[in-house]
C-alpha cells in the first residue's frame, strides 16, 4: 500500500453526485405527496411535494442530458430498440420516463380536483418513485471491482437517504404547520438513523476487508474526502440532527428545520463521497 501515479482519470464524474442528491429529494417528495393521501397531516404538502418533485426530475434529466457527450444521444432511451436490457441503466432510464409520465398525469389529475384518479396515479407514482432511488444505488453495486459500491446495502442506502432528504425538504415547505412538522421530524427522525445504521455496517466491512477495501477506507476518512465523508456526511449530517431532533429544542419548528438543513447537506457530501472516493483507488494504482 504505497507506490502510486496519478493516471488514470474516474468515470463517474461530480454531475452524478448532484444528480443522486437531486434525484434523492425528488423520490422522497413523490413518497410524502403520497402520503399525504393516507395521513391527513400531510395534506398540506400534497400539490407543493407533487409540483416539487416533478420539477426535481425535469432538473435531474437535464443533468444527465448535460453530462451526454452527445446530448441527443437521450431520445435513444425512448427506443428500446437501442436499449440493452441486461443493464441496470436501462432499467433506470425506463423507470425514469415512466416516472415521469406518471407525474405529469397525477399533477394534471390533482390540478383537475379529481380525487379518485389523484389517489390511484399518486400510489403509481410514488412506487416508481421507489425505483429511482433503487436503480441509482444498484447502478453503482454491479462494479464488480470496486470497494463500498459492490455491497448489497447501496441501494437501501439510497432509499433511506431519499427518505431523509424529501422529508428534510418537507419540513421546510410545512412551514408553521405544527401537525406537519410533527410527524416529518418523526420521519426525518427515523430515516437519518437508518443512514447511521447503513453507514457504520459499510465503514465496517471497508475498514475490516482486502487491501483495495482498506485503501479506500483510508481514502473515505482522511483529508479532504474524510472532511466531507466523516465530517460533514456523519457528523454534521447524521449524527448531529440525530441528537438535535431528540433534544428538547429538535421537537420545535426551528429545530426540525434545521435539523433537515443539516441532513440536507449530509446527504450532499455522503452521496459525492460515495461515489467519488471509491474512484480514487483507480486514479492511484
Amino acid at each position: 500500500m504505497g507506490d502510486y501515479v496519478w493516471f488514470h482519470d474516474v468515470s463517474w464524474h461530480a454531475t452524478y453526485a448532484i444528480y443522486f442528491f437531486v434525484i434523492g429529494i425528488c423520490a422522497g417528495l413523490s413518497f410524502l405527496s403520497y402520503g399525504s393521501w393516507r395521513t391527513e397531516a400531510l395534506r398540506p404538502l400534497r400539490e407543493k411535494a407533487a409540483y416539487g418533485s416533478f420539477a426535481l426530475l425535469v432538473v435531474g434529466g437535464l443533468l444527465l442530458i448535460g453530462d451526454l457527450s452527445q446530448p441527443l444521444r437521450f431520445l435513444n432511451i425512448l427506443n428500446p430498440a437501442y436499449l440493452n436490457f441486461t443493464s441496470p441503466l436501462a432499467w433506470g432510464a425506463l423507470n425514469i420516463v415512466a416516472f415521469g409520465i406518471a407525474s405529469v398525469l397525477y399533477l394534471a389529475a390533482l390540478k383537475q380536483g379529481s380525487q379518485a384518479r389523484g389517489k390511484v396515479l399518486a400510489t403509481v407514482t410514488a412506487l416508481l418513485a421507489l425505483g429511482l432511488p433503487i436503480y441509482t444505488g444498484y447502478d453503482l453495486t454491479v462494479h464488480q471491482s470496486r470497494p463500498v459500491w459492490n455491497t448489497p446495502v447501496m441501494p437501501v442506502l439510497f432509499v433511506a437517504l431519499a427518505i431523509a432528504s424529501g422529508s428534510a425538504v418537507g419540513a421546510i415547505l410545512a412551514g408553521a404547520n405544527e401537525s406537519a412538522q410533527r410527524l416529518l421530524r418523526e420521519y426525518l427522525l427515523w430515516s437519518t438513523a437508518a443512514v447511521g445504521v447503513i453507514l457504520v455496517s459499510i465503514l465496517g466491512t471497508t475498514n475490516y476487508g482486502g487491501a483495495a477495501q482498506e485503501l479506500t477506507f483510508m481514502i473515505l476518512t482522511t483529508g479532504t474526502m474524510g472532511l466531507i465523508f466523516v465530517g460533514i456526511g456523519i457528523v454534521v449530517g447524521t449524527a448531529a440532527p440525530i441528537a438535535l431532533l431528540l433534544a428538547p429544542f429538535g421537537r420545535q419548528q426551528v429545530g426540525v428545520v434545521v435539523a433537515g438543513v443539516l441532513v440536507l447537506a449530509g446527504g450532499a457530501a455522503l452521496r459525492y463521497a460515495l461515489l467519488m472516493g471509491p474512484q480514487q483507488l483507480q486514479t492511484l494504482y
